[in-house]
């Protein structure tokens, strides 16, 4: 299964890669309108920092911090493959750190895992039975496993859909998918 999710993800980098720039931030911006839909006011919101060619999430936290959601973003600790969270209350606070991914590094503010409500979540791919796949070092499956209760959202491309993911055991399946089409994948 190792040899087909390294084939999936070669072939997913390659659709990303595809897109512009300008692309993907109009794409983006239509995620993140979905996306605001499904957020509760006042709900504590756990998102992912985006690097380049993933859904910029820029806009997404611009409108959480505007609306006074609490916002959480993950610090990669590499050393014991986990994450730590803090929350953020300017974007101005990230900076480039482990794998280039922007962290609130020297203005962290800790949080907790139990406070969250919901993650959103990056995606190299998904199926629409909720399925996903990351880049495969696991970061975010660990951290779930201790908070199986927080509501998952992934968000992705529309060119990132598979027909069908390779699933292990301890992958985690996601409550919602979204992409810049809408609300792709609605558990229950």
């Amino acid at each position: 299964m190792r040899e087909d999710k390294k084939k999936i993800r070669d072939t997913l980098r390659q659709r990303k890669d595809r897109q512009s720039p300008e692309e993907r931030f109009e794409k983006s911006k239509e995620i993140c309108r979905h996306l605001m839909k499904m957020i509760s006011p006042g709900e504590t919101v756990l998102v992912y920092t985006s690097k380049e060619k993933e859904v910029n999430t820029v806009p997404l936290i611009t409108m959480l911090l505007t609306y006074g959601n609490p916002v959480v973003v993950p610090i990669i600790q590499s050393e014991d493959v986990s994450l730590r969270l803090s929350y953020i209350r300017d974007l101005g606070v990230l900076v480039p750190s482990t794998f280039d991914v922007p962290e609130p590094i020297g203005n962290e503010i800790p949080a907790d895992g139990a406070d969250v409500d919901t993650i959103i979540l990056p995606m190299l791919g998904f199926d629409r039975r909720g399925g996903r796949i990351g880049y495969g070092a696991g970061y975010y499956d660990r951290f779930l496993e201790g908070y199986p209760d927080i509501r998952k959202i992934g968000i992705a491309f529309s060119c990132q859909e598979m027909e069908s993911l390779p699933l292990d055991p301890h992958d985690v399946m996601m409550d919602a998918i979204i992409t810049e089409d809408g609300v792709i994948f609605k558990r229950g």
